[in-house]
């Protein structure tokens, strides 16, 4: 019999995707195993239920939908779906039918960590340590950091323990039981979505999709189809019907990042959401009623865009219903070194190197920089593609 309680299924009947997510996870000290089809994961014993399945959408014979329909009953099965864009309509079934979360194809592999780690945390606490785990002092504040946290609520990738972080928890322990729509305001590069999933990570929607959307990221012509969807031939290229985030969110949480960098038509029909909970997808005349709770960010003064015309005032009050301040790092910078012990941490793995010690004049130095890109900023010195980044570190790893 398995051991299920760190045991992952991986069902897709492409032999790369399958071996390649199985190999990932299990260098987490989880045990996976792979299958090329959903008759064969329905024929497992009961004894090998796994606790977490990633579950290809488009199988042959049973789709990841019908296997999600035909699980056994009593048992805690959290799905994540793999997904490409043509199967975001049964997608949009199954995270209505309780999925855990879904990831579209092509994902990264920290994508893919973060949705199996959310899903052990859904059912029970399981000790997510690597195989090649550190040996000291570094190891143990860490592992002592994370399980005090999720002793209460489960925060899982905010690191550190100063007092302003203490204080922004306490508000996200105030306001995820809610249904509340919250404005995370904070400066580029502070891990405002990590606030956001853990918002939703602790709510009464959990068990539904968080669905992440960056604003900024999105050319203005292409943000509301990505919103709202499209009906086919609403414009040049629209071959067929698409869903827009809100549809996938149903039930669960969207993120707007950057909501200030919103166009006015779109900031309207944001606002109709918000207040009449539908909206019509472009090209199309019916509305679409949705249930979703929105959680937006923003690194812009909005009340400084209210004032020049930029931003709706209507708007700026349906989304600041619950407002919180995400400190940038040189106001927490009792939490740098334990920030750069989880960064390290996680590079050495990276480049199989052991990291006993880290110079203290290194850490005098990186704890008085006062980090214009705050942690994104710290994370990439510790654990970027740099090259001469990477080979500072690997210094320091001799």
């Amino acid at each position: 019999m398995s051991n299920t309680r760190g045991l992952v299924y991986v069902v897709d009947d492409d032999v790369s995707v399958r071996e390649g997510v199985a190999s990932l996870v299990r260098s987490f000290g989880l045990e996976a195993k792979g299958l090329a089809s959903g008759q064969e994961f329905l024929a497992i014993p009961r004894p090998e239920i796994p606790s977490c399945l990633v579950l290809d959408v488009q199988l042959p014979g049973l789709s990841g939908l019908d296997v999600q329909q035909e699980r056994r009953s009593g048992v805690n099965l959290a799905i994540i779906f793999l997904t490409g864009y043509g199967d975001i309509p049964m997608t949009v079934r199954a995270i209505q039918a309780g999925a855990a979360d879904f990831l579209r194809k092509p994902f990264e592999k920290e994508e893919l960590l973060r949705a199996v780690r959310r899903c052990f945390g859904r059912y029970h606490t399981f000790n997510w340590q690597p195989r090649d785990q550190f040996n000291g002092k570094l190891t143990q504040e860490k592992l002592y950091l994370e399980d005090k946290a999720r002793s209460e609520m489960n925060f899982g990738e905010i690191i550190g323990n100063s007092a302003s972080l203490r204080g922004l928890l306490k508000q996200v322990e105030t306001v995820s039981p809610t249904d509340s729509t919250v404005l995370i305001y904070g400066e580029t590069g502070t891990g405002k979505e990590l606030i956001a999933r853990s918002i939703h990570k602790n709510s009464q929607r959990s068990g539904r999709a968080f669905v992440s959307v960056n604003c900024a990221a999105l050319p203005p012509s292409l943000i509301p189809s990505e919103l709202f969807g499209h009906e086919k031939g609403a414009f040049t290229g629209a071959m067929q019907r698409r869903l827009g985030r809100f549809e996938l969110a149903h039930g669960g949480t969207i993120f707007l990042d950057e909501v200030g960098e919103l166009l006015p038509d779109t900031q309207v029909a944001l606002l109709r959401v918000l207040q009449e909970r539908e909206f019509e997808r472009v090209g199309g005349g019916r509305p679409v009623r949705v249930d979703v709770r929105v959680i937006a960010a923003t690194n812009r003064d909005l009340k400084a865009a209210v004032g020049n015309g930029t931003f709706r005032l209507d708007l700026f009050y349906r989304l600041n219903v619950f407002p919180i301040e995400v400190p940038p790092l040189r106001e927490r910078k009792d939490d740098i070194l334990m920030l750069v012990e989880y960064f390290v941490q996680r590079y050495a793995r990276r480049v199989g190197k052991n990291i006993r010690l880290i110079d203290k004049k290194t850490l005098d130095l990186l704890q008085s920089y006062d980090w214009s890109g705050n942690i994104r900023e710290l994370q990439n010195v510790c654990f970027g593609d740099n090259v001469e980044t990477n080979c500072e570190l690997t210094e320091l790893a001799k």
